[in-house]
C-alpha cells in the first residue's frame, strides 16, 4: 500500500497557496503551523491531531465550493486535502490498533465497515466525515465532490494492513446482518421472501437468490445491496438446503425484453450523479460476495478455514445474457457456472475507472495473468462459448435450455449428497486465497479504490465511455 507518511505540508510555499486563494492570512500561517507531531500516545495525539483535521476543515469551507473554484482556490484546496489525509495517515500508522480496540472494546464487538467508518469520526472527530458531511456532499453530482470519503479509504486500508484488527474486521463481515437474522424465521417457514431488489426461494434442495433491478439490467448500487446480502444470508443459513442458485431476474430494456439479465455491475449512472459512496465497495466486496466464497460466520468462532467455523454450501450461477463488471466478479467466487452459449462476461474498469472488486486477486487463477490482465486493463470481452470463457464456465448451453440445463445442474449435485462439499471448498480456498490473503488484497483496495472513485479519470472515461451526462436517473 502507498504510504502517505510525511512530517511536513506538501508543495512549496504552501502559505502563498493558501494567501492567493484568499483565505485569512492568520487563520491558515496558524493552521500550517499547528501541523502535530506524533508523541506515540494515542490520548496525547488524539486532541492535537483532531484540532488539526477539524480547522483543516474549516478553512476548506472557507473557499468556494468545487464547482466555482479558481485556479488559485483550486490549488489551496488540494493541499489542505492533500496535508490533512498525510496527517491522517501518520496518525493511523501509529495508532490504529489502539483506535480499534477502544471502537470493538477490545475486540469484543464486532462492528461492520459502514458503522465503524462514523464511529472513527465520534471517537477522533475529524478523521474521518461523519455521516452528516457524507450526507451533504452525496447531494453532488460525483465530479463536484471533493472526496471526503477518501478519508474513510485511508482509515479502513490502514485498519485492514494491521493483521489482528484486519481480520476481526473481516470476521464482522462475514456474520449475518441483523436484518438478515430478523427475516430468517419467515423464511424458514414460508420457504420464500420477496424484496424490491432481490429474492430467495426454497426450490427442492436449492435456495435460489434472484438479483431484482430491471430498470438498470440488474445492475447494483445503494438500492440493492443490502438486500442482496440478506438474500445471500438466508440461503447460506436455510438448513432444508444443501446449495445456493444465483440468476438475474427478467428485465425491462427494450434491447433485452422479456430475458433474464445476470448482472450489468455497477450502476454507472448512479455512479456519475453521486449517488453510490465509497464504503458501497467495501461492504460489497466484504459482505455479499465474500460469504458466496466463505459462508456465513459464526460470531464465537474464528473464520477461518482450518476450524470449519463457516455455515457453507455449493453456490451454481446461472449466467443469461451477460455478466459484465460486478457480475462478472460474482463468477470467481461460485462453485458451478451455468452460461447460455450468447452470454458473454466482461471486466470494463478500464472504461469505468475503478477497481473491479477482487477480480484481480481472482481472476489470474481462472484464466491466467495474461488474460486477466487484459481484460481488467484493456477491456477485453470473453464470449462464455469461447475456450477462455469456458476457463470460468463450467457448462455452456442454447439460452432455450438454461431452465433445462440448471434443473440438471442442481439433480446432478444434490442426487447423491453434497456432504463434502463444505470440506472441498475449504480445502481449496486454503491454498487459493486464505482469508489473510483476502485481508492484505482488501487493505491495498480501500487505499486504491478510494482515490480511483474521487478521480478525475474516473468522470472523464464515464462521460466518454457511457454517455455519462445524457442517462437518466
Amino acid at each position: 500500500m502507498p504510504s502517505l507518511a510525511t512530517s511536513k505540508p506538501a508543495g512549496p510555499d504552501p502559505e502563498n497557496h493558501l494567501d492567493r486563494a484568499g483565505l485569512p492570512k492568520d487563520l491558515a500561517a496558524s493552521w500550517l503551523k499547528s501541523l502535530p507531531e506524533l508523541s506515540g500516545d494515542f490520548k496525547r495525539d488524539t486532541p492535537s491531531f483532531s484540532r488539526f483535521f477539524l480547522n483543516g476543515n474549516e478553512l476548506l469551507k472557507v473557499l468556494p465550493k468545487k464547482t466555482a473554484r479558481d485556479a488559485n482556490s483550486a490549488k489551496a484546496a488540494a493541499h489542505i486535502l492533500t496535508t490533512c489525509r498525510e496527517a491522517r495517515d501518520r496518525f493511523l500508522a501509529r495508532h490504529i490498533e489502539t483506535l480499534y480496540r477502544a471502537l470493538t472494546k477490545d475486540y469484543a464487538n464486532f462492528v461492520r465497515v459502514e458503522r465503524i467508518v462514523f464511529d472513527a469520526a465520534a471517537l477522533v472527530p475529524g478523521l474521518t466525515p461523519t455521516a452528516a458531511e457524507v450526507a451533504t456532499e452525496s447531494t453532488n453530482a460525483q465530479k463536484d465532490k471533493d472526496g471526503i470519503e477518501i478519508d474513510q479509504g485511508i482509515f479502513l486500508s490502514r485498519l485492514l494492513e494491521h493483521p489482528a484488527a484486519g481480520m476481526h474486521l473481516c470476521h464482522a463481515m462475514l456474520l449475518p446482518r441483523q436484518e438478515s437474522l430478523s427475516k430468517l424465521s419467515h423464511f424458514l417457514s414460508h420457504g420464500t421472501l420477496e424484496m424490491k431488489s432481490a429474492s430467495v426461494e426454497r426450490r427442492g434442495k436449492a435456495s435460489f437468490v434472484t438479483l431484482r433491478h430491471p430498470r438498470f439490467l440488474n445492475a447494483e448500487d445503494e438500492d440493492t445491496i443490502d438486500e442482496m446480502e440478506t438474500a445471500i444470508d438466508l440461503a447460506t443459513l436455510d438448513p432444508e438446503t444443501s446449495i445456493a442458485v444465483f440468476r438475474g431476474d427478467v428485465v425491462e430494456n427494450p434491447k433485452y425484453k422479456g430475458r433474464r439479465v445476470f448482472c450489468s455491475g455497477i450502476n454507472l449512472t448512479h455512479l456519475y450523479q453521486g449517488k453510490i459512496g465509497f464504503v458501497w465497495y467495501m461492504r460489497r466486496d466484504m459482505g455479499a460476495v465474500n460469504k458466496i466464497f466463505r459462508g456465513v460466520a459464526k460470531s464465537e468462532l474464528a473464520p477461518d478455514d482450518v476450524s470449519a467455523a463457516h455455515t457453507e454450501k455449493p453456490w451454481v450461477a446461472a449466467v443469461d445474457t451477460f455478466a459484465i463488471g460486478g457480475g462478472c466478479q460474482y463468477l470467481l467466487v461460485m462453485d458451478y457456472v451455468l452460461a447460455a452459449s450468447d452470454a458473454y462476461l466482461t471486466l470494463p474498469a478500464r472504461k469505468e475507472g475503478i477497481i473491479p472488486g477482487a477480480a484481480n486477486l481472482r481472476l489470474p487463477r481462472f484464466v491466467g495473468d495474461r488474460i486477466a490482465r487484459q481484460a481488467i486493463m484493456y477491456g477485453r470481452r470473453l464470449d462464455c462459448d469461447s475456450p477462455e470463457g469456458r476457463l470460468i464456465c463450467d457448462e455452456v448451453v442454447p439460452p432455450t435450455e438454461m431452465d433445462k440445463a440448471l434443473d440438471s445442474v442442481i439433480d446432478g449435485l444434490t442426487s447423491s449428497g453434497v456432504v463434502s462439499a463444505a470440506s472441498n471448498r475449504r480445502a481449496f480456498r486454503v491454498g487459493e486465497e486464505p482469508l489473510d490473503l483476502f485481508r492484505r488484497y482488501m487493505a491495498v483496495y480501500a487505499h486504491e479504490q478510494a482515490h480511483c472513485h474521487f478521480s478525475p479519470a474516473l468522470i472523464a472515461n464515464l462521460e466518454k465511455h457511457w454517455d455519462a451526462q445524457n442517462r437518466k436517473i
